[in-house]
């Protein structure tokens, strides 16, 4: 187990306070599109692959997925590239990023090293995925902390595994974005930028989820501190009074706009930093062609505040 000393890890600790005012060394987000969504900001709207619940081929669903409203999908890794591509183009979408289909089976953190190296091998074709579709990151969630795996080993092996990856981003092109989830790892703003600064690398940065933070913290105080390392956004709304009364996950069985998220103030701290980039709602309510297109209409409100 690769843990610090207490005074080290309280002298990097205050160093990272230092490193999330200064910014990061990483890339910044992606530079405005020439053909922005129709918001008072330039950042498109997109939707996750995995939320989107109609019948029907690759094709088919990005049809109507572009029918909606949106300008691009957030593909999962693993696919035929080829149908892919097919359906990208005849549905005439883009594909901003792709979303590992392996890393919770085969986390980078696992006790046995070969599952951590199918991991690993599970993380270098998600970026292949994206260099053939066109996408310029990857979405990855890095470590899952539980009785079995501690806090310390989960940092220390995912960094381990990361590090082996990022020679292959940067032959890409292709970001390595981390995104925070319910694993019990990386559970502050600070200690993500830290995290993220570690590598020393602009191939790896951030994928922010402003749903997961609701249920312990405040999306616009992690924009502020993640700044620029800020690659891509993930959108969707919770309820803290659905989570009370029903239970955790039900905390998410609510309509944008309609949960706890300060979407002005989430907003605010989004133009602070300079976002310009993607935004991909992650919410149920895909499963329809009218739903779909309530899900672009909501995230178009969102996007204008």
């Amino acid at each position: 187990m690769n843990t610090l000393p207490r005074r080290e890890f309280l002298k990097q600790g205050v160093s990272v306070i230092a490193l999330a005012t200064l910014g990061p060394v990483v890339w910044g987000a992606e530079a405005p599109a020439a053909n922005p969504s129709p918001a008072k900001r330039p950042i498109r709207k997109a939707i996750m692959w995995g939320t989107i619940g109609l019948k029907g081929s690759v094709t088919q669903k990005m049809k109507a997925v572009k029918a909606a409203g949106f300008e691009g999908v957030e593909m999962m890794s693993h696919l035929d590239q080829d149908e892919v591509l097919k359906a990208r183009d005849e549905a005439g979408l883009v594909i901003p990023s792709v979303c590992g289909a392996e890393h919770w089976s085969k986390p980078l953190s696992h006790p046995d090293p070969k599952v951590r190296e199918e991991g690993l091998e599970a993380l270098k074709q998600t970026l292949r995925d994206a260099a053939r579709y066109g996408a310029s990151s990857v979405l990855l969630v890095p470590a899952v902390v539980s009785r079995e795996v501690g806090y310390g080993d989960a940092y220390a092996r995912s960094q381990e595994q990361i590090r082996k990856a990022i020679p292959l981003a940067e032959q890409l092109g292709v970001k390595i974005a981390i995104e925070n989830v319910w694993n019990q790892f990386l559970l502050s703003p600070l200690e993500a930028a830290r995290y993220v600064d570690e590598f020393n690398s602009p191939a790896v940065g951030w994928h922010f989820d402003v749903g997961n933070i609701i249920n312990y913290g405040f999306p616009e105080q992690w924009i502020r501190i993640l700044g620029k390392r800020i690659q891509k956004l993930h959108i969707k709304e919770f309820s803290l009074k659905k989570r009370d009364d029903q239970g955790l996950r039900k905390g998410f069985d609510v309509p944008l706009l309609e949960g706890d998220n300060n979407w002005p103030e989430v907003m605010k701290a989004l133009d602070e930093v300079g976002y310009h980039g993607w935004a991909m709602t992650e919410q149920d309510g895909g499963d329809s062609p009218a739903g779909l297109a309530d899900l672009a209409r909501r995230l178009g409100r969102i996007l204008s505040l």
